[in-house]
């Protein structure tokens, strides 16, 4: 006896909005949590946990606290990245989700170290590992429950919407920061309270991923007997060894320009004396809210022209155009700086990064996909993102000359448009997962 499939046309109606939308908002609660703490650390953090050590030490062990956290994503993608392709994509994504709520309203609720002494900056690290844990599973679940809810042609379109709930998350966490840290009393607690407000936005988030379905190629790997059969982390050695690699390569450097100004740029130029501490986070926030918008664009772009044309061209722009992002920061021209987050953010890291996720999830069949993506793109966040802060600092250090800086990320971007060039161009696949959905049949 069958039993017939919708097609991706009648699927599309009833749930592909659905799953864009939830994936959308729950990386966006995610991302607000994540990045929450990525603020703090610059800002808050050196003062309440390190409050004994040189504000430069400890501002240090505040980025070294906050590469732990990178540090544990491709542990948690790979963990959550196993079950989602053994027993779906919907499950894992409720837990991320609900563990990373719990994390940011904790860390909302620690004492510091003059309260309960070293016990504070080791608390803080375990949570930022939990923490670390929840988001390596999030990001390649969001993302291809979105692509995967998408019909064709528009899966790289379908991909970003998941993606460009990052900087959604980022305008949240950057503009409710921005809100609190004009307050006087923002040092002594007020700066809590953006991390005790995810207690709302998690509530919201964990209804909106009750109402979608599981993924429909997901299911039709499941039908078809092949979950049961492979274990997805030896795979990635086995069949999927130069997928991995390039992947992890490619990922790397837009992770690294994402990482910087997230989280290097803002004490940056606040120390530059030009901009108020206020003025940077909003600077930061308004290239976020384009960022939500170019990320899809470049994807819809890639969905038309191929996933390699567009990122090899953002490779090329961001190795040449962060000369005159850096330019711009050391201006201490309050318009020219706004003017280098935007060029940042939403045009060069966006170049490359609003293809990421098809270009990733299209490496791999259905049934090892969330582990291969889950661990590619972890993999380049942790060369990338997680140690950026820390290679900034020692590059720029007390000189402020960013020439050095400049150099290491053209060469990195240089190294990760060689990996897509090796990659193979993947806009037309179809994995055996979509050819079966396709078939419209399932025994």
């Amino acid at each position: 006896m069958t039993t017939a499939l919708p097609t991706f046309e009648e699927h599309d109606r009833s749930q592909t909005l659905r799953a864009r939308a939830s994936s959308f908002i729950g990386s966006a609660v995610e991302y607000y949590d994540f990045l929450l703490y990525g603020a703090a650390a610059g800002l808050v953090f050196p003062h309440l946990f390190f409050a004994n050590l040189p504000t430069a030490l400890g501002v240090t062990l505040s980025y070294a606290i906050l590469f732990t956290g990178y540090a544990a994503r491709p542990i948690g993608g790979l963990l959550f990245g196993h079950f989602g392709d053994k027993l779906g994509r919907k499950r894992m994504l409720f837990i991320t989700l609900l563990v990373m709520g719990l994390v940011s309203i904790t860390i909302g609720l620690m004492p510091g170290s003059g309260t309960i002494g070293v016990a504070a900056p080791i608390i803080l690290v375990f949570l930022r590992i939990i923490q670390g844990l929840a988001v390596g599973g999030e990001w390649a679940g969001a993302t291809l429950m979105s692509m995967e809810h998408s019909g064709k042609g528009t899966k790289g379109f379908g991909a970003s919407l998941a993606i460009a709930g990052a900087p959604m998350g980022a305008v949240l966490a950057t503009l409710v920061l921005a809100v609190f840290s004009r307050r006087d009393d923002f040092m002594d607690w007020s700066w809590r309270v953006p991390f005790l407000l995810s207690f709302i936005v998690v509530l919201v988030g964990l209804y909106l991923r009750t109402q979608i379905k599981e993924s429909p190629e997901f299911e039709a790997a499941r039908r078809r007997g092949e979950v049961h059969t492979n274990v997805p982390i030896v795979e990635m050695w086995t069949k999927y060894r130069k997928d991995v690699v390039l992947g992890i390569l490619a990922a790397g450097a837009p992770l690294f320009l994402q990482g910087l100004l997230a989280v290097w740029a803002v004490p940056y130029v606040v120390a530059g004396g030009a901009v108020t501490r206020s003025d940077a986070l909003l600077m930061l926030t308004l290239s976020n809210a384009l960022h939500i918008f170019t990320i899809p664009a470049s994807a819809w772009l890639s969905d038309r022209l191929g996933r390699r044309p567009v990122m090899i061209g953002g490779a090329i722009l961001s190795a040449v155009g962060i000369w005159g992002m850096f330019a711009l920061f050391n201006t201490n021209q309050p318009t020219l700086i706004a003017l280098a987050f935007i060029l940042g953010n939403p045009i060069l890291q966006a170049s490359m990064y609003g293809p990421i996720g098809a270009f990733l999830g299209e490496k791999f069949d259905a049934n090892a996909r969330y582990t291969g993506v889950s661990l590619t793109y972890q993999f380049g966040s942790l060369i990338g993102g997680g140690v950026a802060p820390l290679i900034a600092n020692q590059f720029v250090g007390a000189s402020r000359s960013t020439t050095h800086l400049a150099l290491y990320m053209t060469i990195f971007f240089i190294i990760s448009g060689i990996a897509v060039v090796l990659s193979r161009e993947t806009r037309h696949q179809q994995s055996p997962a979509e050819r079966f959905v396709a078939a419209n049949i399932v025994d």
